[in-house]
């Protein structure tokens, strides 16, 4: 029987139809097994957060496929995977609206004060002190959206709903994207410059690592909001946590973050500054793809992908198909 491996929770309508035709084993849960005790049984892999490095990968003899169960591939060795004859497949569009919506949830939560307010109310403080929680309205605003791919232009049409002009920055984005969108398509020091509103939709990679440091932080208004619901290290987060204290911005709203794979009962003890001392500074962690509705594409496209290799096929969305058709050679 064929064998597979989920390293995280998917959504139940798929997990059931996997377990209806192969021998199924989760990396999660109170039946939980670690990868490496099964690896030479596995073919194919649906995968969340879990690392699969070349040691992971090499250790895999039967493995044919690691279907992402999402859109980056940080957490793969690409390299190791195709040396293997391993496919690695991603899940595009999935979660584009999911994690859109997720901007605005912050956003809304940083401007109207949401969290201090609710705490507030919470230990029995309805109506004093209401001065410091006078928020800011979108509609006028501008949103400057670093990264125009699919979760991007979907930011661009929220935005668009409350009224905001919409700067982009994408160096493959033209144009024509971005007029389509209603967007201004502008240079990253024009967006760092003028907008309100700056929020992060780009792949990690050696030339984005803290692609927004202190001299990027320094070009923003003092009254700005930045958001980042991409990748963890983007954000130089020491010169953040700075622009934060020092009021050089007015907040900012993660839903990722370097520590991740760290220590996150303490994410920001590298910049030793303890995270009650950053009011300004909202975190969640890593559920701007998490909606059901998210859950269900993601997983039905990542099963449809193994199901596809499994069966001797191509998948629909690889990554390395590239380095593959040079080992067929």
């Amino acid at each position: 029987m064929t064998t597979i491996y989920i390293s995280d929770p998917i959504h139940p309508d798929i997990l059931t139809d996997i377990q209806a035709g192969a021998d199924v084993h989760l990396g999660y849960g109170p039946n939980k097994v670690d990868y490496l005790s099964v690896s030479e049984t596995v073919d194919g892999v649906i995968l969340r957060a879990e690392n699969f490095t070349r040691e992971v990968i090499e250790a895999s003899p039967r493995l044919k496929i690691i279907a992402r169960h999402g859109v980056g591939t940080n957490n793969v060795d690409i390299d190791a995977a195709t040396e293997r004859r391993v496919w690695v497949t991603t899940t595009p569009g999935a979660n584009s609206n999911a994690v859109a919506e997720h901007v605005f949830a912050l956003l809304l939560t940083e401007a109207r004060k949401v969290c201090t307010a609710a705490d507030r109310v919470r230990v029995g403080n309805w109506s004093e002190s209401k001065a410091d929680l006078i928020g800011f309205e979108l509609s006028g605003r501008t949103i400057g959206i670093i990264g125009f791919g699919a979760i991007g232009k979907r930011v661009a049409a929220i935005a668009k709903g409350f009224g905001m002009r919409i700067l982009a920055s994408d160096p493959v984005a033209t144009s024509a994207d971005a007029s389509a969108s209603g967007a201004d398509l502008v240079e990253l020091d024009t967006l760092y410059d003028g907008a309100d509103i700056i929020t992060v939709h780009a792949p990690l990679l050696p030339g984005t690592r803290h692609m927004i440091g202190a001299r990027e932080l320094g070009m923003m208004k003092n009254t700005a909001v930045l958001i980042n619901t991409s990748r963890g290290g983007l954000i130089d987060e020491d010169a953040l946590v700075a622009a934060l204290t020092e009021g050089q911005i007015a907040g900012a709203a993660l839903d990722v973050l370097e520590a991740e794979s760290i220590d996150m009962k303490d994410p920001l003890a590298h910049t030793r500054v303890p995270l009650s001392k950053v009011p300004n500074l909202i975190l969640t962690p890593h559920i701007a793809g998490q909606t059901q509705e998210a859950f269900l594409e993601a997983g039905t496209k990542s099963w449809l992908e193994v199901k596809a290799v499994l069966a001797g096929n191509a998948p629909s969305f690889p990554v390395n198909s590239d380095g593959l058709q040079k080992l067929a050679v």
